[in-house]
């Protein structure tokens, strides 16, 4: 998988969207980059229902941990355009 596209901005505490795109070709959207006490984390798709945000796509704990890896890591690169050899 790798990340599609990357907005940064300050929208509250979210400080940056992404898109991630599969190895079969799919594009899942609206992905998060959150700042929260702890630090950085990635914020799952979600829709709000009854007044609470719920997930639309879920993934075990060990694949959300690498997709939070691999987001915060391309986050705080320098604002470059990914080549071939970038590791994404």
């Amino acid at each position: 998988m790798t990340i599609d596209r990357m907005t940064r901005g300050s929208w509250g505490k979210t400080v940056a969207y992404f898109d991630l795109k599969t190895e079969e070709g799919f594009v899942q959207k609206s992905f998060r980059i959150v700042e929260g006490k702890d630090g950085l984390f990635v914020g799952f798709p979600s829709i709000k229902k009854d007044d609470e945000y719920k997930d639309t796509i879920f993934a075990d704990k060990e694949l959300k941990q690498q997709v939070n890896d691999m987001a915060i890591k391309y986050y705080h690169q320098e604002m470059e355009v990914p080549t071939e050899d970038t590791p994404f």
